[in-house]
């Protein structure tokens, strides 16, 4: 298989998961799918621009390594989402263990051995520690986006279908709607 078909299917095949998960846990996850790409999108330029990794080819004709931003990782986030959020310490242990098998199975051994990817001024423990801090951070951003919603009167038995717009509360009893003269 040419590196091209799979730098290519990197970045299409796992969006084609997103059928098996719920439309309303899509349009949930997405926000920090796209916070989770831009927090990676930095990351990549700034190891590039530091000298801390080298990618040997892209999918033409985009010039940054798209395949993983916006393929694996946005997917990728979207589902850890999807079944670890609300259990802090488990998405952290999870995340963690993916991370590392991630830069040292996926990056280090089969890119590497491709010349699609090397690491040249970091080592692959600090660059899962760097990926790993980014996991952590987009949880804070999650904890913090949900500040938007409200919890629906009613009870569901679907998690994310019983968060509304913040705009949408009802009014407490003893406030009115009409001003009292």
């Amino acid at each position: 298989m040419s590196n091209q078909v799979l730098l290519w299917s990197m970045l299409i095949l796992p969006w084609l998961t997103l059928f098996f998960m719920p439309k309303e846990n899509i349009k949930r996850w997405m926000p920090i799918a796209l916070f989770s790409a831009l927090t990676s999108v930095l990351a990549v330029e700034l190891g590039e621009n530091l000298g801390w990794f080298i990618y040997g080819e892209t999918a033409y004709p985009l010039r940054t390594p798209s395949y993983i931003i916006f393929g694996l990782n946005i997917v990728i986030t979207m589902w850890l989402f999807n079944f670890l959020y609300g259990r802090f310490w488990r998405y952290i242990i999870i995340d963690t263990v993916l991370n590392f098998g991630f830069i040292y199975l996926f990056h280090v051994y089969f890119l590497g051995s491709r010349g699609l990817f090397h690491e040249v001024g970091i080592t692959p423990l600090q660059n899962a520690l760097i990926v790993t801090f980014d996991g952590v951070l987009a949880y804070g951003y999650q904890m913090w986006q949900e500040g938007i919603f409200a919890r629906s009167e009613i009870k569901s038995a679907s998690y994310s279908s019983n968060l509304q717009p913040a705009a949408t509360k009802p009014l407490p009893e003893d406030q009115d709607n009409e001003k009292s003269e």
